[in-house]
């Protein structure tokens, strides 16, 4: 056993002292498992303009971490340490575009905390979030997409050991405000889960499956959802919905399951048509707020239930059966709210179409002033209160924004995600509720890049295809299901030189469909620029709808895009130099080392 230094576990400020030693979970209220194999374990906390950190790893060499914007070492913004001979190190690096790894000239991770035993590296640091440095990544509610490395060797041994297959990425988003855990163990239960679905060779499956919801009769609440994916099945289930169905229904529609939006799908499906919940891949587990829970047990509540499982087989595999679905916790103690879910965005069809070879494409889903107004004005005239938002997109999706209008002047953003990760979509819980009141227009704002395409893209199903949509959680629930739009079609043909439908001119479009059309047609950089204005000008037909497939007056109706008077200004981003930081650093260290000397002989067990 060799002796400890002093060096060798190091709380760097004494006011930071808990941060290192004391409960990990009340310190840093967030936690993933960066790998597979449980070796590496990130915590992290908020502390006023920075991020704290703390890295867990089953290693006795360095711990790398960064934030890519690519999830690969290009352009990444690194932090590498770790105990070497009873004094622990950590430095600022960053790489360049053809992944170089450089010290950077400004230090801005902080050390607070180091230590070494028999087989973990434990460190503890800081970063602001926003640091006035060029070669660091700012820290925001968008999506994160973090890299991580670990080596047995420490950096000093050999030089830049290099961390073989020890490394990987893991979209985050580090931001998600801290929320109450409702401890699930004492609550009770049920399970919706597949049984036995064959998944065909084909790159997308839509399958359905009703269920009876088990608790009746008396009123309770949904208080935590979690998804039930089948081990090894992580990457091939993309998105649960769960939608209410008709109260009219009986037991004889629990007996099977079918493929969705089939020409053979039962009747009964299509009652289905108000999503109470949205699970996408990469999401954890849902927790209501405290006052708030999805109502279930009476006879406003969904009685019966149909789980849409959005199957992800690009690789066409043969032989695959699936079990996954959802498991919701519910309790008899009543919250003061019932929780409702409103789809926003664009209503996904053909109509929604992207051009080829666009490094940025812009599509906007109006969830309209006239259907808020209607709705909200006969049930809800104070307004609802979002207090979640899932941001929904497939493939080509690069950034999407909901955007809240009220009398011509734009809000602060509802939700946005600039760094959208198609594996990565999950509910973001807003730090602080916002309130939608009667008038007010919501816009979701996708950005997509088709680069690599040389066909149009198009509103559809498949991850090939596009969606825009938001799922906006919000109390107290009211008759508003979908809030959502539908541009003009003949538009976007005459754009191509199609002056009416049934007259096709020019002859090159005689006898193709609109697909066909619009595909045939010669698209260049500058002509899709030109189609994206047009687009985004256009009159859009609403989609304004009610439980049990019901309408409010306004569905079907056109309406003009919002004329935004003013336009949100951004708050300007305030960066933090870390200079005078490391002055004062450099002085508590001096005393915390002096007082640590004296006494650290007690704790040689650590590093052995």
């Amino acid at each position: 056993m060799r002796r400890l230094r002093p060096w060798a576990l190091v709380p760097v400020l004494g006011a930071l002292l808990a941060a290192g030693s004391g409960s990990p979970s009340r310190s840093y209220p967030h936690s993933a498992l960066l790998d597979g194999a449980a070796a590496y374990l990130l915590r992290w906390g908020r502390r006023g303009s920075a991020l704290a950190f703390r890295l867990e790893v089953r290693t006795r060499g360095y711990v790398g971490f960064g934030l890519s914007a690519s999830g690969g070492m290009a352009s990444a913004d690194i932090v590498v340490g770790g105990v070497e001979g009873g004094q622990p190190y950590l430095q600022d690096y960053f790489t360049d575009e053809n992944r170089v790894l450089k010290k950077d000239p400004q230090q801005d991770y902080h050390l607070e905390y180091a230590m070494e035993n028999s087989t973990h590296t434990i460190l503890a640091f800081s970063r602001e979030l926003h640091t006035c440095d060029t070669n660091d990544k700012s820290i925001t509610e968008s999506t994160v997409r973090v890299i991580w490395a670990y080596h047995h060797k420490d950096m000093g041994e050999a030089g830049q050991n290099y961390h073989g297959s020890n490394r990987g990425t893991k979209s985050l988003r580090l931001l998600n405000p801290e929320k109450a855990e409702v401890s699930s163990a004492s609550l009770s239960y049920f399970d919706l889960t597949n049984k036995d679905v064959p998944i065909p060779d084909k790159d997308t499956t839509y399958w359905c499956q009703m269920f009876k919801i088990p608790v009746q009769h008396e009123k309770h609440h949904v208080t935590k959802v979690e998804p039930l994916i089948q081990k090894g099945h992580e990457n091939l289930v993309h998105h649960i919905l769960l939608y209410q169905c008709s109260s009219n229904l009986n037991d004889s529609v629990l007996d099977y399951g079918h493929e969705c939006y089939h020409p053979n799908m039962p009747d009964s499906f299509f009652t289905c048509e108000t999503v109470i919940f949205a699970w996408a891949i990469g999401g954890e587990g849902f927790t209501y707020p405290p006052h708030v829970g999805l109502s279930i047990g009476t006879a406003a509540d969904p009685q019966f239930v149909l789980m849409e499982v959005h199957y992800d087989n690009p690789s066409y595999t043969e032989g695959l059966i699936d079990n996954s679905g959802l498991r919701l916790f519910y309790t008899p103690v009543l919250r003061k709210y019932d929780a409702g879910v409103i789809e926003a965005g664009l209503w996904v069809s053909l109509f929604h179409n992207i051009p080829p070879g666009m490094p940025e494409f812009v599509s906007e889903g109006h969830c309209t002033l006239e259907c808020l107004e209607e709705a909200l004005g006969a049930e809800r005239p104070s307004g609802i209160h979002v207090f979640a938002v899932l941001l929904h997109a497939h493939l080509a999706g690069r950034a999407i924004r909901m955007r809240h209008f009220r009398n011509g002047k734009e809000q602060k953003l509802l939700a946005y995600d600039d760094e959208f990760d198609f594996n990565f979509q999950e509910f973001q819980y807003l730090e602080e509720e916002r309130t939608i009141l009667p008038g007010d227009n919501l816009i979701t704002e996708c950005h997509y890049s088709t680069v690599d395409r040389i066909r149009m893209t198009w509103g559809g199903l498949s991850t090939r295809n596009e969606m825009c949509l938001s799922y906006l959680l919000y109390y107290p629930r009211i008759n508003l299901t979908r809030c959502a739009s539908i541009p003009d079609i003949m538009e976007q043909l005459q754009f191509i030189g199609v002056k009416e439908i049934y007259r096709p001119s020019p002859k090159q479009y005689k006898n193709l469909s609109f697909m066909d059309a619009m595909n045939k047609f010669k698209w260049s950089r500058s002509e899709g620029l030109s189609y994206n204005e047009l687009v985004l000008k256009l009159p859009v037909n609403v989609r304004c709808s009610k439980t049990d497939n019901a309408e409010w007056s306004f569905q079907g109706m056109t309406a003009l895009p919002p004329e935004i008077e003013r336009p949100y200004k951004t708050e300007q981003v305030i960066c933090s130099s870390s200079s005078c930081l490391s002055c004062s650093l450099f002085v508590a260290l001096l005393l915390f080392v002096h007082i640590t000397a004296s006494t650290i002989g007690n704790i040689g067990s650590f590093v052995q």
